[in-house]
């Protein structure tokens, strides 16, 4: 059995960089960095890697219940360390009395200064104190850079990852019956949309699933899938528990609280 079999098409890519990653440890016996990966490819990574043999696996992302985090790869006589992640965590001082800053200015703002995703973790706030992580080999290159965002002049000012935002990770739970694990009968009954207008936004590619655009509506979903919809949320599949009388099918879905 191939292990693409195991995953959809479009995750077959990052399969083989785990691959890669792998045997670049086992064949130069030297640890393996890997930029910020969302919470699927993490998944991925683990199921890949396991937890046995000669090449080890640990993740870090700024504190226990993080999103993104960065991936080590070592071999098994390897001693770890915190700093073998190289993130920075940022505090974005701002003059919040007259000025609001939120996630998506933090994530323009980073964007726009020519960043990849991937090179930064997650974004985090609390009142009015705001974070975010980023690797270590752009820190300098963000701070020099990164003086406005939004409307509001910020200064980035580098804090201990014990003074850290620990964001509220969880689920509120509900039943939803559902006909099919398509991504539009799915998605259309999670947020209460008919499914003709859920066909519209995931053609206009407002959804993505497990932090990926996708525009296949006939995608099939299992539990563990996070949808996210453009200016409605998000929600996650957490279990199928099967079938009614009328072969409708029993989805336990969770929304972040």
């Amino acid at each position: 059995m191939s292990v693409y079999e195991h995953y959809r098409k479009d995750e077959h890519a990052f399969v083989d960089h785990v691959l890669e990653w792998k045997e670049i440890v086992m064949d130069q016996y030297s640890p393996k960095l890997t930029d910020f990966l969302d919470p699927r490819q993490q998944l991925i990574t683990k199921n890949l890697i396991g937890n046995q043999g000669d090449v080890c696996l640990s993740f870090f992302g700024g504190h226990e219940k993080a999103e993104r985090k960065r991936a080590l790869l070592y071999p098994s006589y390897y001693q770890l360390e915190q700093e073998d992640f190289m993130v920075t965590l940022f505090e974005v001082q701002y003059p919040s009395k007259f000025v609001t800053i939120e996630h998506p200015h933090v994530l323009g703002a980073l964007m726009n200064i020519g960043l990849k995703r991937e090179k930064f973790g997650d974004i985090l706030q609390q009142n009015d104190s705001l974070q975010f992580v980023i690797a270590n080999e752009i820190s300098d290159y963000v701070e020099m850079n990164v003086h406005k965002i939004g409307k509001a002049s910020v200064k980035l000012e580098r804090t201990n990852f014990e003074h850290i935002i620990e964001p509220n990770d969880s689920w509120k739970e509900s039943m939803v019956m559902v006909s099919s694990l398509r991504l539009d009968t799915v998605a259309a009954e999670m947020f209460n949309l008919s499914r003709s207008k859920m066909k519209e936004i995931i053609e206009g590619e407002f959804v993505k699933v497990n932090w990926k655009v996708t525009t296949d509506k006939g995608m099939q979903l299992v539990p563990g899938d996070v949808l996210s919809v453009r200016g409605k949320g998000r929600a996650k599949v957490i279990s199928d528990e099967g079938r009614t009388k009328k072969d409708k099918i029993k989805l336990i879905v969770g929304f972040p609280e």
